[in-house]
């Protein structure tokens, strides 16, 4: 949740299955709006696992081994590289078909139909050369540990193309700020209408991340550990705070896991986390306030 501006303007807009929110000093030109749109299509066009005629899904169901590389392939696949490392490969790219089994498929059905069952080794099955992004059997991409942070800091990008001044883009818990400091209240996961903290965002990123957000059935939710196929169990938010959204993306994903804070460290970022029972904890020098 953001503080609104005092004076500007406020676009808001529903893409890639959730809420968006962009703030700017002066209303945003037609130009500008067509131009997010149309990164926000190609983004989810190459990426989404939920629509038949990406990229990913091809190379998931078979039609294709290869396709031609997104322009994003190589940075995100490059930030995985370095999650997988730090969290002993609790976090993997290919996870899509550990979630679809739990229910979260791309039809959205909630049902499991399996057990949990671990990630392929994506080192060993995805492959990004010669401009190609190639599996070496059909299995499905799922870049929800970074890609929305990576489409938030594409779509700022583009927005600064057109405006100057203060600028916001919030895409329902993932924001890049540009300009004054933003205060952002840290929803609490087990009540929306409380908040446990709050950060102060200064031309950064702030990324959230809860199993009470996509939870469904008898405790499943979209965080896996991509070597069990299974929910995480020990933490129910994490929040980080990071020079790029992408980065602050990767790091809510990676705090769920050991090796979070370290990697976290090794960015010089900041972050907060809540166990499954209540506990808080957050990195030193962490610009906000946590409530007792």
């Amino acid at each position: 949740m953001t503080t609104p501006t005092a004076t500007g303007s406020t676009w808001t807009f529903d893409a890639i299955g959730t809420s968006w929110a962009i703030e700017t000093a002066s209303p945003l030109p037609s130009i500008a709006r067509d131009a997010v749109s149309a990164v926000i299509e190609r983004f989810d066009r190459e990426w989404s696992r939920f629509r038949d005629d990406s990229l990913v899904s091809a190379l998931a169901d078979g039609r294709a081994a290869s396709v031609p590389a997104p322009g994003d392939a190589d940075a995100m696949l490059s930030l995985y590289d370095e999650l997988d490392t730090a969290t002993a490969g609790a976090v993997n790219p290919l996870v899509g078909d550990a979630l679809a089994r739990l229910g979260y498929d791309a039809r959205l059905t909630l049902a499991p139909w399996g057990d949990p069952e671990p990630a392929p080794a994506w080192r060993d099955t995805l492959s990004f050369r010669d401009g190609r992004l190639s599996v070496t059997r059909p299995a499905t991409i799922d870049v929800g540990a970074l890609g929305k942070g990576r489409l938030v800091d594409l779509v700022l990008g583009t927005v600064r193309e057109h405006v100057d001044g203060d600028l916001v883009v919030d895409a329902s818990g993932d924001l890049a700020a540009r300009g004054e400091p933003l205060r952002v209240a840290l929803e609490h996961p087990y009540d929306t209408t409380r908040a446990i903290g709050v950060a102060t965002v200064t031309d950064a990123a702030l990324c959230a991340s809860a199993i009470n957000r996509r939870a469904w059935g008898d405790n499943l939710h979209h965080v896996l550990d991509a070597r069990t196929g299974a929910p995480v169990r020990a933490f129910a938010a994490t929040w980080a705070l990071a020079d790029t959204a992408m980065r602050a993306d990767a790091l809510a994903t990676a705090l769920f896991f050991d090796g979070g804070p370290e990697l976290a460290a090794s960015w010089n970022a900041h972050w907060v986390r809540m166990h499954t029972d209540g506990r808080v904890e957050w990195s030193p020098g962490f610009d906000g306030e946590i409530f007792a």
